[in-house]
């Protein structure tokens, strides 16, 4: 087995209250086996969306990632960095293909934009998400693709 690494190549920021993001988190954490990724909670007692340097909502919006440098990572490009410092490097290669790559973007953002109904966390038409500043929970309207009623 490979000796971890001291300071992780890259830190991603996932919703832990997802039980889809958590399910993959989980699958990545165990292919980590240099320490090469640091997996950090949104949903974690503690966390500080300040000391991060961005913002609750956009961290909840997507998934994000930093790089040692600063370099910040959103969306479909956090997933093909983590599958590349795992060794997957030949998935993600034709994910970067045009048409591949507009596709899966769209496709992420779809799934984003929905990801708090899908995973059950609303109720009728608005969805609650903890506010990282104060753990207060805050309404967050969500399209649900329902026509109003006249």
């Amino acid at each position: 087995m490979n000796k971890p690494q001291t300071d992780p190549r890259l830190e991603v920021f996932y919703d832990g209250a997802c039980p889809l993001c958590t399910r993959e988190m989980r699958l990545l954490r165990a292919r980590d086996h240099r320490g090469q990724i640091r997996f950090t909670d949104l949903a974690a007692p503690g966390f500080d969306a300040a000391a991060v340097g961005i913002p609750y909502r956009d961290l909840m919006d997507r998934i994000h990632a930093r790089e040692p440098d600063g370099t910040t990572l959103e969306g479909v490009e956090v997933f093909r960095r983590l599958y590349s410092l795992l060794g997957f490097g030949w998935l993600v290669a034709p994910t970067r293909l045009p048409g591949i790559s507009h596709l899966l973007d769209w496709g992420y953002r779809v799934f984003a934009r929905n990801r708090l109904r899908l995973t059950g966390r609303c109720e009728d038409d608005a969805c609650t998400i903890p506010d990282g500043a104060h753990l207060q929970l805050a309404p967050v309207p969500v399209r649900t693709g329902r026509r109003p009623r006249r």
